[in-house]
């Protein structure tokens, strides 16, 4: 992938912006804000770094929305001083990309983008696979530390996955997670899981620089077509006729956006869980 832009250069996207320049996860970052001299400034700071951290992204600040178009990939991360892009601001924001005439995928990086993303697409017609956000992705990886520690190992040995809608809407499917290639029901016991579960919840919304991680990683899975799952935030499917909210789904991604929303099996008390946190 050789450019991306980054609409929005609060504390989510100049993280955003510097994970991505020290990964070298793409030739090319526009950080873009109305307050162009802020993500000015940012990118010369990014920039003056590359040196000593050798990394060779190139890193550019502009107030001008157009410099969006062509990129390979859009982020929305949060406006300076302005929070995350909620509501009508949310989606006028969409609908200034769309302007553009750029057919590129959308990726809201914020924890509160889970309804920017099902309006985008139920309301402004972009396609479902390519408007799409990496918040659950930050909150997966909480949950696997808060597993690792319960068990004494490492986070890097957890893999699992996180549905529904967080906070207060959230399933694992223990059933389908391992631990240190273990099923994870063999390594820990039902209390030990309940009492993960409970505390989940309270890790909603992850803060700024785990928000900036989880994007980067699902950038890298776009970029390199690891076929790596990540969790995400994905917009109902109004096609089955029932109206659904948008959901963490796992997923895998590819230039276009998500290529295949991956369906994990389910027990039936968690396949009914998701189901009453999806449905309006």
């Amino acid at each position: 992938m050789c450019e991306v832009a980054i609409v929005g250069a609060g504390e989510l996207g100049g993280a955003l912006a510097r994970v991505l320049a020290r990964r070298d996860a793409v030739t090319t970052i526009r950080l873009i804000d109305d307050r162009g001299t802020v993500a000015a400034g940012q990118a010369l700071d990014i920039m003056q770094a590359s040196a000593i951290e050798g990394f060779a992204a190139k890193v550019s600040g502009s107030a001008d929305m157009a410099t969006a178009a062509g990129v390979a990939l859009v982020l929305v991360a949060e406006r300076v001083g302005g929070g995350e892009w909620q509501g009508e601001e949310g989606l006028t924001l969409l609908r200034r990309l769309l302007l553009l005439g750029s057919h590129s995928p959308v990726l809201c990086a914020g924890a509160s983008h889970r309804d920017l993303i099902e309006r985008g697409v139920r309301e402004l017609g972009f396609a479902r696979g390519r408007l799409f956000g990496s918040a659950p992705e930050a909150l997966a990886s909480a949950v696997r530390a808060m597993v690792a520690l319960e068990t004494n190992g490492s986070p890097g040995d957890v893999a699992l996955a996180i549905l529904g809608v967080p906070p207060s809407h959230i399933v694992v499917p223990w059933e389908d997670a391992t631990i240190g290639g273990l099923a994870a029901t063999r390594v820990l016991d039902e209390p030990a899981r309940r009492r993960i579960s409970s505390r989940i919840a309270l890790l909603w919304p992850p803060g700024p620089y785990a928000l900036a991680w989880a994007a980067a990683k699902a950038v890298e899975s776009i970029a390199d077509r690891s076929r790596r799952t990540v969790m995400a935030f994905v917009a109902p499917d109004d096609t089955t006729g029932r109206r659904h909210r948008a959901a963490a789904l796992p997923v895998r991604l590819g230039p276009g956006g998500i290529v295949h929303v991956v369906t994990p099996a389910l027990t039936v008390h968690d396949r009914v869980a998701l189901e009453n946190a999806m449905t309006l």
